[in-house]
């Protein structure tokens, strides 16, 4: 089964598939959308649904594994964020993908063990687990990665229910 790992993001959204098969991971693909800081956000949100549309099409993921926002001090930039999730959301529930959604501190406890762990920590675990030549970059993707691992550590109930529908 194909994992869609995703760091939402407005400027940067991190993603990257895994396979999860018989208990072990192989890395598929891995990248970032970026959409460029000038250009009027309703045509970010459509680049970045146009982006994710072709991943979708090429790789055909069968579960999104997806960060839920984490609000900072930043208003206007928790509610950009919140925009491009809906657009991912709104995406991948058009391509029939079932949807799990995990805090920051879950995937963290799913990939290092330690819900407080630093990014550091979580790129490290990301690049070992996958068996990776070097870490992701740019970090955002380290995070889509560590999203997805974490779905197969802790979606284990979810994946069940899952093939237990087909």
């Amino acid at each position: 089964m194909y994992i869609l790992g995703i760091d939402p993001g407005l400027a940067i959204v991190g993603w990257g598939i895994i396979e999860y098969k018989n208990a072990k991971f192989r890395t598929v693909a891995y990248g970032a959308i970026r959409t460029p800081a000038g250009m009027p956000t309703h045509e970010r949100l459509a680049d970045i649904d146009r982006q994710l549309d072709e991943i979708l099409e090429k790789y055909k993921p069968e579960q999104l594994s997806i960060e839920e926002l984490f609000w900072n001090t930043n208003q206007t930039t928790g509610i950009r964020v919140a925009e491009a999730r809906g657009v991912i959301l709104c995406r991948c529930h058009k391509r029939g993908l079932q949807i799990s959604e995990y805090t920051p501190l879950q995937i963290k406890q799913a990939v290092v063990g330690y819900g407080r762990a630093e990014k550091r920590q979580v790129i490290k675990m990301v690049t070992m687990l996958l068996g990776l030549a070097e870490p992701p970059k740019p970090d955002d993707t380290a995070d889509a990665l560590a999203a997805a691992i974490c779905h197969a550590h802790s979606g284990g109930s979810r994946l069940a229910q899952y093939y237990n529908l087909k």
